[in-house]
């Protein structure tokens, strides 16, 4: 069973305080998991951001909508209790309780209404879209987070595949010192731009004192890099008794090319097209940020009246 949405969630989470008592939030999501019968790694599948679990946080949002609407309320901090309008939408429920069922709801509607009206540019709220709005909205903001870096990274594998080799090899030094290789970005630039030998293209120090040296082959194909290329490196290796390797390309790996460089003594660490990308993005190199968003959230004990 997958994480259930949270339009699922409010009609068992409204039921659940159906009792009239007092509950706190992790006894809700507690009983909600039970009821959904969601595995120990569905309860802890985190955010992308990994700063909540992902159930928690539909969880947390479906009590958001469910107080706007006032079928629910908070009796102190992180306590809430159903509201006779909550036990009076539970007489006849609805199959689930969607956006559009709170809507009917004036304090809803007036908030939700403003809210849509920021976004939307002024554009008339459809509110029998539910489908849209199914996700939480920080679910939204890592997905379109996702999709963005999704196309970035497509980008700079093209840039890499039309780039010379020299380029190429530019953007390798910068990658590995960036991530405290090399030493120096001086040192590093010398070592990694060897002339190929033996399948060797280039050394670079593992840290900053030079206590191990790492041998690098850097290739920019289109080609999927196959099991022979990687038997020919790890060969290379055994010549210069090297015990790391690290083989970087603008392409992929064959399964049976990953297969051999996890079963070999040498380690050697493969690096696509893709793993690279991803690299200089975290690096900072060959980007430059676009945007910078903060993300903020109430501070409930500055409102907590003592």
């Amino acid at each position: 069973m997958s994480i259930p949405d949270f339009h699922t969630i409010m009609l068992p989470l409204l039921q659940i305080l159906n009792d009239g008592k007092e509950h706190v939030r992790r006894e809700i999501i507690d009983s909600l998991s039970e009821r959904f019968g969601l595995t120990d790694a569905e309860r802890k599948e985190m955010l992308s951001s990994g700063r909540q679990a992902v159930f928690d946080n539909r969880v947390a949002w479906s009590l958001t909508h469910l107080k706007m609407a006032k079928l629910i309320e908070n009796t102190q901090r992180g306590v809430v209790r159903i509201t006779n309008r909550g036990q009076k939408l539970l007489k006849i429920p609805p199959q689930r309780i969607t956006k559009q069922i709170l809507m009917q709801f004036s304090e809803y509607a007036e908030k939700r209404n403003f809210y849509l009206s920021k976004i939307r540019d002024k554009k008339e709220p459809d509110t029998n879209n539910d489908q849209d709005d199914a996700t939480t909205p920080e679910e939204q903001i890592e997905n379109a987070y996702e999709h963005l870096r999704g196309n970035l990274i497509a980008e700079i594998i093209t840039q890499l595949k039309e780039s010379s080799p020299i380029f190429f090899e530019k953007v390798v030094v910068e990658v590995l010192v960036a991530m405290g290789y090399g030493g120096s970005r001086k040192d590093a630039g010398e070592a990694v731009g060897m002339s190929g030998d033996e399948g060797i293209d280039g050394i670079i120090k593992e840290d900053r004192l030079g206590l191990d040296i790492i041998y690098i082959q850097a290739k920019k194909w289109e080609n999927t890099i196959s099991r022979p290329e990687i038997q020919k490196f790890a060969g290379a290796l055994q010549g210069k008794r090297a015990r790391k390797g690290i083989f970087i390309t603008t392409s992929d790996f064959s399964k049976s090319a990953q297969e051999y460089a996890s079963s070999i003594e040498n380690k050697i660490i493969l690096i696509d097209g893709n793993h690279l990308a991803q690299l200089m993005i975290d690096c900072n190199v060959g980007v430059a940020a676009a945007a910078t968003y903060e993300l903020k959230r109430i501070d409930y004990d500055y409102f907590e009246e003592k």
